[in-house]
């Protein structure tokens, strides 16, 4: 019986983008307010604000590699989604009755828990659904639907702000609904296939580390993790950029529509980045993504009017619309087919991980040099990043086939 098809895509493809949308409309009332409320609410300074990120998405990360191989191993991803995504659904009461900086801390952290478990699972039943001609679209689909989530979320923040007199925490109790229905929607319309047990040399963590040393990981994604993680070293979290925007004289009742730009953007760039990847190739794709994001940080260094703000944040959702789905859809292509959710989390965990180094690294340059200080480290890292990928498609020209 042949697959019943939405909008030209499998049925597992467009409802795990369904997913994500709604989960990011949940994500995305929460998270542009959430610096807002550490700095304005609770009185806390930025240094601590790029701990909380940095140790809320790093330490997380950590399942990601473990979720992967556990999703490999027990040959189901549907369930592990289930679990991560009510796991986050679940932290936003705790941010929403926060009187302190820690219990903030512990709602983000549950957060991106439930992140951490649901990541490589989705990402191998995407691919696993998929057509390998048609990855980048498939990927890029997937994050437009997530990114157009995260325009409603914003645009849902500012109205209920508005409404609700900047009550920050009422909009963190509705922000649960959304979340229900991702969850939802999983258990009820993604099917997955069973699949016989094959024996893999992996069994856990150290067999994992085995599984790379007897070769199953090649050496183009061993260096593209390496690629990969530097330039997540320089990327500090995206609060750095609100908090920029918003001491450059962007009222805090607009920062949730710039927020909406810059995802607007992204989920209108993303399905045409894919398929221009897909047929002229992804590493051109993806090396433009960085230089692109080494300018927009240099420009968000040396910004002195509201009005440019603006069009950083689009130009800003046009790198993440080239790169998000972009790599994964490359990824997708230089990893086992029997290891796929474990090579998936291993990327996630690695991109992850350096998060905290990242975050805490830009509150530390803000706080003790100056905010422009932040994002001159990310651009000089992305340029740094952008001459190593340029190595990699020079080694790999030899035997290069189209990715």
């Amino acid at each position: 019986m042949k697959e019943r098809r939405f909008f030209g895509f499998g049925r597992n493809v467009f409802i795990t983008g369904l997913v994500s949308f709604f989960m990011d409309v949940s994500s995305e009332m929460i998270y542009p307010l959430v610096p807002l409320f550490l700095s304005n609410v609770l009185g806390v300074n930025k240094s601590v604000i790029g701990f909380i990120e940095g140790i809320a998405e790093s330490t997380a990360s950590l399942l990601k590699t473990f979720s992967g191989w556990l999703s490999d191993r027990l040959h189901n991803r549907k369930w592990l989604m289930v679990a991560g995504y009510g796991i986050s659904t679940l932290s936003r009461p705790i941010v929403a009755v926060a009187t302190g900086w820690n219990q903030v801390m512990g709602s983000r952290f549950m957060d991106r828990f439930g992140k951490g478990i649901r990541t490589a699972p989705r990402d191998a039943i995407i691919a696993e659904s998929t057509n390998s001609a048609y990855l980048g679209r498939a990927f890029s689909l997937h994050r437009s639907l997530d990114t157009m989530g995260a325009v409603v979320g914003p645009a849902m923040a500012f109205f209920l702000l508005r409404i609700l007199s900047n009550n920050y925490r009422k909009v963190f109790w509705l922000s649960i609904i959304p979340g229900v229905i991702a969850v939802l929607l999983i258990i009820f319309f993604i099917k997955e296939k069973k699949k016989e047990s094959k024996k893999i040399a992996i069994g856990g963590q150290k067999e994992i580390l085995k599984a790379g040393r007897k070769g199953l990981f090649g050496w183009r994604f061993k260096f593209f993790i390496l690629i990969a993680t530097l330039f997540a070293i320089g990327n500090s979290s995206d609060v750095f950029l609100i908090l920029r925007a918003q001491q450059i004289g962007i009222p805090t009742v607009m920062i949730p529509m710039v927020y909406l730009l810059f995802n607007l953007v992204y989920s209108l760039s993303a399905i045409p980045a894919g398929v221009i990847a897909d047929r002229f190739g992804r590493k051109r794709v993806i090396l433009l993504g960085f230089i692109l994001f080494a300018v927009i940080y240099y420009s968000f260094g040396i910004v002195r009017d509201a009005t440019t703000i603006w069009f950083l944040f689009g130009f800003y959702g046009i790198f993440m619309g080239l790169t998000e789905g972009i790599q994964k859809a490359f990824l997708a292509t230089i990893i086992p087919k029997d290891i796929k959710a474990t090579a998936f989390g291993i990327y996630n965990t690695a991109v992850g991980m350096a998060m905290f180094p990242a975050s805490f690294i830009g509150g530390w340059l803000w706080d003790n040099i100056s905010p422009s200080a932040t994002f001159y480290y990310g651009s000089v890292t992305a340029g740094l990043t952008a001459f190593l990928f340029v190595l990699f498609i020079v080694i790999n020209r030899r035997d290069d086939v189209k990715l």
